[in-house]
């Protein structure tokens, strides 16, 4: 399948070569990814419905973006790297798609608490963006590398939750100060 890991040379370390795939390996990788990316979205909906049912907390909002950003370390292999304008694609797009996640997102004050509002619209748009991103990933296929497409959608990915997680966070931190007031008025 992969053809070729690393060539040592004679020094040791020598020059390295990164992966090179054949056209057969890029087909399976694109499979496999996208077997990947529908397991992660029904485990993304469970959680979804899991979590709907207790009190956000910034920690709940901020920490998914944050985890991901750590995969932004595949930038320093050079078949992941992006030019500008790949780069810009990516995050344009992502940013349309965090457009209706933000949407379909709403927080709510229950028993003073903040809950994440439920929403079957939410599942809908994100289910529809997956198919959409998909749909692109197999069309792009077969102009681009599987390493660039990794680089392209997972920048994609991180342009459309990073929004959509600080627009979150924005709303939570409103509504606990709207919490706040409502305490301390109820206090005097």
């Amino acid at each position: 399948m992969i053809r070729q890991f690393a060539n040592r040379g004679k020094s040791g370390l020598g020059h390295v070569k990164f992966l090179q795939f054949t056209k057969d390996d890029d087909m399976f990788i694109l499979i496999a990814t996208s077997i990947f990316a529908v397991l992660m979205t029904i485990l993304m909906f469970i959680i979804r419905i899991k979590t709907a049912k207790k009190p956000v907390t910034a920690q709940k909002i901020v920490l998914p973006p944050l985890m991901m950003s750590t995969g932004a370390l595949m930038y320093i292999f050079p078949p992941f790297r992006l030019s500008l304008e790949q780069i810009a694609e990516a995050v344009c797009v992502g940013i349309l798609f965090s457009l209706f996640l933000i949407k379909s997102s709403k927080l709510e004050i229950r028993d003073n608490e903040i809950f994440l509002k439920k929403s079957n619209i939410f599942f809908y748009v994100f289910g529809a963006l997956i198919i959409v991103r998909m749909t692109a990933k197999f069309a792009f296929s077969r102009t681009l590398d599987p390493g660039e497409l990794g680089g392209m959608f997972w920048l994609l990915a991180f342009s459309m939750i990073l929004p959509w997680r600080l627009m979150l966070y924005r709303k939570f931190r409103r509504l606990r100060l709207e919490l706040q007031k409502t305490s301390e008025f109820l206090n005097s």
